[in-house]
């Protein structure tokens, strides 16, 4: 699994034209099944997104987790960080996960976040076509796959 953090002042998914979920200060996640990928994959992710110190204490150190800064957390689907460019200019979505694998994966992400947050997470909507808008605060992005953690 690999997924995108952004440290966010505010972020919000918009469905059809109308707002589907939002939240203030925390994370949007991004989140990308691919082929192969385990609830382990699942359960290190999210205790590293919860543990995750990239938020800044009173000296400007980023020093705090979404955990310690009671943030909030929008995870949204988003197969395309599967996608390899290595031949050619089309990505090619070969290594992402089917909707079999990826649905229930990235719902157990979700839910294993909540818990660790102790507030639920908003999402966005499995294979909806979503208009994703944030604030980036900092900016702060980073990008974490389950298969280079050993």
């Amino acid at each position: 699994m690999r997924i995108v953090l952004q440290r966010v002042s505010n972020a919000a998914v918009e469905i059809e034209g109308r707002l589907f979920s939002s939240i203030g200060r925390g994370l949007l996640i991004l989140v990308g099944v691919a082929d192969g990928d385990t609830e382990a994959d699942v359960e290190w992710l999210a205790a590293k997104t919860a543990a995750l110190r990239i938020f800044p204490d009173e000296a400007g150190v980023m020093n705090r987790s979404l955990v310690d800064v009671e943030g909030e957390a929008l995870a949204v689907s988003q197969f395309t960080l599967n996608a390899s460019t290595r031949k050619g200019n089309r990505p090619s979505y070969i290594h992402a996960a089917g909707h079999d694998l990826a649905i229930p994966l990235y719902q157990l992400y979700c839910t294993r976040l909540s818990q660790l947050l102790g507030t639920p997470v908003a999402t966005g909507q499995f294979g909806a076509d979503m208009k994703v808008s944030l604030t980036n605060d900092g900016p702060v992005t980073i990008i974490i796959d389950s298969r280079l953690r050993e």
